[in-house]
């Protein structure tokens, strides 16, 4: 069962948009939106929906710093529940591609960053074995992992007194894809010593003891917190899941591999039949190389491309996913919908695309266009009942929630915000209430000339009352100027776009929480969600420049990360008052109204919100806070380059040569 620990009770407005939620949710309504302005408790109102309807959750984020700030809050609402981080395991990820105008393939290049990794195997294997869990996840949920029947299949029941060979049960690690490591042992590996196995879970969190009495298993020892801890746990039985997805039992595989030669004949003679020779040839010497590590090792780089005949699906069948591993009752959350579902939308359409040219080229099979993510109208399909949440929801889910009400004067509405102004139809709740009473912030014009060097000025009287402010620029390069350009000036000042990791993102915010930082300057992480109290000033650089980063949602998105300070302010520096801008001010001031007169009604003064800093238990610690790629000082990474040298790890000192290179050139 879940069960919710929180010192606070539902108020304000919490309430009934709690009741209004689990009553739709009981009825069986597939479509509703919790429109729920920033600082009025949405992540606790979705907590008490979980804690009354007891289903296992998927929330589905559009961002990773988001997510990670989401799962930490769950994490504190639900301390004695499975509460798992779902995102993408790539800190670098390059997709296999070809560029047929001039003639380039581009392997696929990924690096893959492990801590994730075993933080996805921790969440799938809670997945399968209770029902008390939530995952929180990013659009990595609608791509393919493998088939959870071929996961539960191969995997390992041990149990005391279980007679089994020490050499056939290594044997059965190694099918698992664990590797033996009896010097550099760490998650995914094991280790021999006499009677005993000692095998690193590749969930990272546990070591389990296996020690044989002969033939037979005579004790089942867990080591709970991984390499920090004694072996205090018996267990009478253990089960033992996969090191990788792309596990497939052995008579599945040789089937597999047969009808894998079967298709590369037939792919060969279409090459051969129109000319192209050199495609067949290459699409042959690949293929058979990976047929050969298959029937090997069970395993192949690229493997995912040949998923389709490993989980023995149907051209154009759907692809199995982290959503085929939730039982059939289940309730999803999409958090910040207006930027989820597009992200959801794009993705099959993009990947197909690629690998059609891959195809065509000689460099694929024809089934590795089904290797992809889900459709949209698959994942309507794989899921029961969906909440989108979002304090500036778009058309697409305010239409999926005013279907549902037969009102056809709701579904002419031509703004996002315009039911709610003209009345909200039964499956939109709105939450405009803030417990604390805090306003939405004040916002005000200025022009565009000397923006910086005004901004400055501005920055400098919050800094002197120890409030934070936040900088939004409409690209990465100008991000980095500018931060440059505060720090000149004696600003204590940190950029975050997409290229800083993702472990490291939240690691910044909270940087910036404790004071390390005054400002934080981006252009697309600085928007949904993030929660900051101490900031009281937003700045929005060229405000006027209409488009996706200057848009009615985003800049009401934005303004929110100055409503949870009771002296937030909004600056849009902006030479005139484009359509979004008129129409964020008028939202913004329509909500405004609403906290005005609750406070009013119910004597209630803003005061500021008291949010714990916490730790974030993955990334590394503040003083190794970036990889050498996200350093742009020569000295230092001379000094990183001749140190793994020193240390025979050539590849790193080369990547770091590199990268100094590209670092002169772009100086220069």
């Amino acid at each position: 069962m879940f069960k919710l620990v929180s010192p606070f009770k539902p108020t304000g407005d919490q309430p009934q948009a709690i009741e209004k939620l689990v009553k739709n949710l009981k009825a069986g309504v597939k479509h509703q939106v919790l429109l729920g302005v920033t600082g009025a408790g949405k992540t606790f109102v979705m907590s008490n929906v979980i804690a009354k309807v007891q289903k296992p959750i998927l929330l589905i984020s559009h961002n990773k710093t988001l997510a990670a700030q989401t799962y930490q809050e769950f994490k504190e609402f639900f301390p004695e529940n499975a509460v798992h981080y779902f995102v993408s395991y790539y800190d670098y990820y390059q997709p296999e591609a070809y560029i047929p105008q001039s003639d380039t393939y581009i392997e696929k290049d990924a690096k893959i960053n492990e801590e994730i990794d075993r933080l996805r195997h921790a969440a799938v294997q809670d997945l399968l074995t209770r029902k008390d869990i939530i995952i929180i996840a990013s659009v990595s949920c609608i791509y393919n992992i493998g088939s959870p029947e071929d996961y539960q299949k191969v995997s390992l029941k041990i149990k005391l007194g279980q007679r089994i060979k020490r050499k056939d049960f290594i044997s059965h690690l190694t099918s698992l894809q664990y590797q033996r490591n009896d010097i550099d042992f760490k998650p995914g590996t094991f280790r021999v010593r006499g009677n005993i196995v000692d095998i690193f879970l590749v969930t990272g969190k546990e070591i389990l003891r296996i020690e044989f009495s002969g033939d037979e298993i005579d004790k089942i020892l867990i080591s709970p917190a991984g390499l920090n801890s004694s072996f205090v746990v018996h267990r009478p039985s253990f089960i033992l899941y996969p090191a990788h997805f792309w596990i497939t039992p052995q008579e599945k595989l040789n089937i597999a591999v047969e009808n894998i030669k079967l298709e590369l004949r037939e792919q060969l003679k279409k090459l051969k039949k129109v000319g192209k020779l050199l495609e067949a040839q290459k699409l042959e010497q690949r293929t058979n190389y990976d047929l050969e590590m298959l029937k090997e090792t069970g395993f192949c780089h690229g493997i995912e491309n040949y998923s389709r005949h490993l989980e023995f699906r149907r051209p154009g069948q759907s692809p199995y996913t982290l959503i085929d591993y939730y039982p059939n009752d289940f309730l999803v959350f999409i958090d910040e919908s207006h930027m989820a579902l597009p992200q959801l939308r794009a993705m099959a359409i993009q990947d197909r695309a690629r690998k059609r040219t891959l195809i065509e080229y000689g460099f694929r099979l024809p089934s590795a266009i089904d290797n992809r993510p889900l459709t949209y109208k698959e994942f309507e399909e794989k899921t029961n009942q969906i909440v989108y949440v979002s304090a500036t929801p778009a058309e697409e889910e305010k239409k999926k929630a005013l279907q549902q009400t037969q009102s056809e004067e709701d579904k002419s509405s031509s703004s996002p915000f315009a039911t709610a102004r003209e009345g909200k139809p039964k499956y939109i709740v709105e939450q405009l209430i803030r417990p604390t009473g805090l306003l939405e912030p004040s916002i005000e014009v200025r022009p565009i000339k000397n923006q910086v060097n005004d901004l400055i000025a501005e920055i400098k009287k919050r800094t002197k009352k120890g409030q934070r402010i936040l900088v939004l620029t409409l690209s990465k390069r100008l991000a980095e100027a500018v931060s440059d350009y505060l720090t000149e000036n004696g600003i204590k000042t940190q950029w975050l776009h997409s290229e800083v990791k993702t472990l490291e993102r939240p690691q910044i915010l909270k940087d910036l929480r404790e004071g390390k930082y005054d400002v934080l300057v981006g252009i697309n992480l600085l928007r949904e969600g993030l929660d900051l109290p101490e900031v009281a000033l937003v700045a929005i650089l060229d405000a006027d420049k209409e488009g996706f980063l200057r848009s009615e949602t985003t800049l009401i998105q934005t303004m929110g990360r100055a409503a949870r300070h009771p002296e937030g302010q909004v600056i849009l520096y902006a030479d005139k008052i484009t359509k979004s801008i008129k129409a964020a001010i008028e939202e913004v001031s329509r909500r405004k109204k609403i906290q005005e007169n609750y406070n009013k009604k119910h004597n209630i003064i803003p005061k500021p919100i008291i949010k714990e800093i916490r730790e974030w238990p993955f990334g590394r610690k503040k003083e190794i806070a970036y990889e050498f790629w996200a350093i742009r000082d020569i000295k230092l990474l001379k000094k990183e380059m001749k140190m793994a040298a020193k240390n025979l790890d050539f590849e790193r000192a080369a990547e770091i040569r590199d990268l100094i290179k590209k670092i002169k050139s772009g100086r220069n």
